[in-house]
Order: structure tokens, then sequence, then C-alpha cells
């Protein structure tokens, strides 16, 4: 789906569900990781996340439109238009958008995290870290001994 067509989507959504125009601009950000979509409060443009469409397909989309152009309206009008407000699960409920959008499934292909774990020399002390600490600079904060690496795993 190209952005074009997400703007005819939404333009359409929105006078089919809403009864009212969409007058600004609908694109994909491929920067969202954890949402669905969003409503800019400022440019009033909602922005999707592409991944949500070629995980989950057309259905999972138009939902997640729905829910965004019910903040939109909302706002527009100057009513209750965040998740807590009255006005805003009223209209969720008519037009028949979901509160909250399906979870990404994990992508295996993302790097995997490292831990680093190290020894205190003297009492032993384990700990560990995921990023890489300066062994001349840091010491055990139990006894104050040096500090060495252990073993680095793959999580």
């Amino acid at each position: 789906m190209t952005e074009k067509e997400l703007q005819f989507l939404v333009e359409d959504i929105s006078q089919r569900y809403f009864e009212e125009a969409f007058l600004h601009r609908a694109l994909f950000n491929r920067r969202l990781r954890t949402t669905g979509g969003r409503y800019l409060l400022k440019s009033h443009n909602i922005e999707i996340n592409k991944k949500y469409y070629e995980a989950f397909g057309l259905e999972e989309l138009i939902g997640i439109v729905k829910h965004e152009l019910c903040h939109y309206h909302l706002h527009l009008k100057k009513m209750g238009y965040q998740h807590r407000d009255d006005d805003f699960k009223k209209l969720l409920k008519k037009v028949g958008a979901p509160r909250y959008c399906s979870s990404l499934p994990i992508d295996k292909t993302k790097k995997r995290k490292k831990i680093i774990n190290y020894q205190c020399q003297s009492c032993h002390q384990l700990y560990q870290r995921r990023r890489k600490m300066d062994l001349q600079k840091y010491v055990c904060g139990k006894c104050r001994g040096r500090l060495m690496i252990k073993e680095i795993k793959e999580n």
C-alpha cells in the first residue's frame, strides 16, 4: 500500500464512519515501534505503523485508522480526545474501533542482546551488565576490589 492509497483509505473511513471530512495528511512512519499509529496534535496529521499492515493485513489497518480518527475528530471539536475520556470511549464504541491494537510478532532477526558477567577478584561478587564497563575505573561495590570479566553471553 502506498501513501496515496493510505490517504484515500483514511478519507473514505472518515466520511463513511464519522460523516466528516479528513482534511489533513495520513502517512506511514516506519520509526514507530510500539504503537499502530498516532495522531499529531499540532499538525493534525495521522501517522500509521506500516509493520501492522504487513503483519495483520487490511482489517487491522482499518481498526487503527478508526482509532486515530477518533482522536482527530474529537480534538478538532474540542472534546475529550484522550484514551481516558468518556467522549473518546463512546466514539470508539460507536464506530467499532479497537481501544488497543494487536501486539506485533517478535522479530527473530533482531540483534540479540549480550550480557557481560563481571566478578570481583577479592570477594567473588557477581555483576551482570548489558554494557561494557571500564575495569580501570570501576571497582566492586561490596569490597572495592578489582573486577574482571567472567563471561560474555548472548541473550
